[in-house]
């Protein structure tokens, strides 16, 4: 069984940052996408990062140049550092992963964590 498990949420004031951490757990092989999602009451789940396991990147328009994802993928985590906060932000982020390579050899998506609150205040 595959786990995905953030970390690093919080309260920040506006400007601030925050690091999110997501270590995938259990019997992987390999990962093909990970990324970051973010959800605020009342609007639907949307991405924010995501990062193939050659490094490519891609952003929402609404934190690019604010944010930047990375992951290791020798420990199957990925990392959101967030700077420059807006109050905008403010939401649960989730981590997610696809083109996961599991034990039995077979691949599977659509892995998510439970979620990490982030909160920034004006």
């Amino acid at each position: 069984q595959v786990q995905l498990v953030e970390s690093g949420g919080g309260l920040v004031q506006a400007g601030g940052s925050l690091r999110l951490s997501c270590a995938a757990s259990g019997t992987i092989f390999s990962i093909n996408v990970m990324g970051w999602y973010r959800q605020s009451p009342g609007k639907q789940r949307e991405l924010v990062a995501g990062i193939t396991s050659g490094g490519n990147t891609n952003y929402a328009d609404s934190v690019k140049g604010r944010f930047t994802i990375s992951r290791d993928n020798a420990e199957n985590t990925v990392y959101l550092q967030m700077n420059s906060l807006k109050p905008e932000d403010t939401a649960v982020y989730f981590c997610r992963a696809d083109g996961v390579l599991v034990g039995n050899k077979k691949w599977y998506n659509e892995y998510w964590g439970q979620g990490t609150q982030v909160t920034v205040s004006s």
